[in-house]
């Protein structure tokens, strides 16, 4: 029996617009939903970084406690042992992931390290985005001459491998004591740094796709029609172009989120991310990985928020591509 067979009579049967088609398809993926509620917790626990610091640990993520002894089932413990050991996790308020080969806090700068690591995924991501729109929707509603040059530049950075690209950025800025281009100044050390280099490397990713999209829209009946009411480029651009876009970008960003903080923990790891001593989720493995027999926390504790959050937001990413654009085979590869 047909569904209008079933509807009470004088019922109105409206037909569902594709974004409630797709928020239906993604609220019907209980396992996107879950790596969802994943990430913001892990978000919210990391927000929550002074509260614990403040209220439990009593520390902050810069303070040395090298000479210190604290009471660990009854005993008193040297917080880092006269042959540079830093105690371990003790599963109370103090230390309770350990401590650092300088006596700081495990568990505090983990927090405090997964909020620049978020921030600057979430900050770079966007600007990508930004960055992509524009120079992807030019470039495939201009064609020609725009679209070789833009294209051809795309191109350029796509030649280079992401990590590659990025660290011979970061290493460069580093030198050059940051960023200096007219009335932009930015330090070395600034968050900006690595922001600005995760979001140029990964614009082609972003850019080239929306490109091929928007050389499809151009041709469509509606932007003819609008062409021939006398629509100029701009309006054409904002009210035709970019609304049909708009499935696509979130598509991408939570993808461009995963790999963004991917490649911030990977500079930070080699030295040209995030600066010292401000942590980060990189820095703190990197820092790890010399003590990874003596102290193997230092290394496997932020490893595991790591990939944690990464395998999060690729789950939800996969839920969101899969409930927008089933056909689509979105991939952002390293």
């Amino acid at each position: 029996m047909s569904a209008t067979a079933d509807a009470a009579p004088g019922t109105v049967l409206a037909g569902a617009s594709p974004w409630r088609l797709s928020l239906r398809r993604l609220k019907a993926n209980r396992t996107a939903l879950a790596f969802g509620a994943l990430f913001v917790g892990l978000v919210l626990v990391c927000l929550a970084a002074p509260l614990y610091a403040n209220h439990i640990a009593h520390t902050d993520p810069y303070t040395n406690h090298l000479t210190e002894k604290i009471v660990v089932d009854g005993k008193k413990v040297n917080v880092v042992s006269l042959d540079g050991v830093p105690i371990g996790p003790t599963w109370q308020r103090q230390f309770f992931l350990g401590a650092d080969t300088n006596g700081r806090d495990t568990a505090v700068r983990l927090l405090y390290g997964g909020r620049n690591s978020l921030l600057i995924g979430v900050v770079a991501a966007l600007i990508t985005t930004i960055l992509s729109v524009i120079f992807g929707a030019i470039a495939g509603y201009f064609r020609g001459f725009t679209d070789t040059v833009i294209s051809r530049t795309m191109d350029v950075i796509w030649a280079f491998p992401v990590i590659l690209l990025g660290v011979a950025l970061g290493t460069a800025l580093t030198v050059n004591q940051g960023l200096h281009l007219g009335p932009l100044d930015i330090d070395s050390k600034s968050k900006m740094i690595p922001i600005f280099i995760i979001a140029i490397v990964y614009v082609p990713y972003m850019a080239r796709p929306i490109r091929g999209q928007v050389l499809s829209l151009r041709e469509k009946e509606f932007v003819e029609a609008a062409r021939a009411q006398g629509a100029g480029h701009l309006r054409i651009m904002f009210s035709e172009i970019l609304p049909n876009l708009s499935s696509t970008v979130i598509v991408f960003f939570p993808l461009m989120v995963a790999n963004a903080i991917l490649l911030e923990a990977a500079l930070g790891f080699l030295g040209v991310g995030v600066q010292k001593p401000e942590p980060s989720w990189g820095t703190m493995i990197g820092d790890g990985v010399d003590r990874i027999l003596s102290g193997p926390h230092l290394a496997i504790v932020p490893g595991i928020m790591l990939v944690l959050t990464v395998l999060a937001l690729n789950v939800l990413g996969d839920g969101v591509r899969d409930a927008f654009d089933p056909r689509a085979k979105v991939r952002v590869e390293q």
